[in-house]
């Protein structure tokens, strides 16, 4: 942590981080995200995370762009889900074509219709409880986890505004998505197998 950081987080509550403090953090190559108050610092991801993110824009984005439903992105980009959790930052993200901000829009304001995280070990519980919390309290109406280590998916879907399961999936089990409707990737494609 540097050290404006470190100055930074004695200075302010966790619970009372505000996106004006996140504008205020150096530009130090860290990924910084404030959920429900609350400032999340991670590192730079592995080769098994990042290979797993390539896979996933390169699958997802190429079923989009030819169905022309919208737009894929990754991290570093901001979310804005709500007021007291914004910026997040997904590491794929899929929005609509009609919800497409405009040209040198620098965030996106509301719930993304799908995001995907990938875990690693130094966001692993983040990802599952905090962000998962964080997105289906802003209803983002799909929600995947990637285990690389696992080589598992998880697919989660809005149910009466609680992520229901659709499945844990491995091996060459195919992913479906309920957003994506049409939409099949086999599993195992998205882990790097060296």
């Amino acid at each position: 942590m540097t050290e404006a950081t470190a100055l930074a987080t004695e200075r302010i509550k966790q619970g009372e981080w505000t996106y004006e403090d996140y504008l205020n953090l150096p530009d130090d190559g860290r990924l910084y995200e404030i959920i429900e108050g609350v400032l999340y610092v991670s590192n730079a991801p592995n080769i098994d995370h990042q290979f797993t993110v390539v896979e996933l824009v390169y699958q997802i984005k190429h079923f989009v762009t030819s169905n022309q439903l919208g737009y894929v992105l990754t991290a570093p980009f901001e979310v804005h889900l709500t007021e007291n959790t914004r910026p997040v930052q997904p590491d794929v993200l899929f929005i609509k074509a009609e919800k497409w901000p405009a040209r040198g829009a620098k965030y996106f304001d509301g719930a993304p219709d799908l995001i995907v995280e990938v875990l690693s070990p130094s966001t692993r519980s983040q990802d599952q409880s905090v962000k998962f919390r964080a997105y289906e309290k802003a209803q983002v109406p799909e929600y995947w986890i990637a285990d690389p280590k696992a080589r598992l998916v998880q697919v989660y879907t809005l149910l009466n505004q609680k992520y229901a399961l659709l499945g844990d999936l491995m091996g060459d089990e195919v992913i479906e998505s309920k957003v994506l409707a049409g939409l099949k990737i086999t599993t195992d494609s998205l882990f790097n197998k060296l």
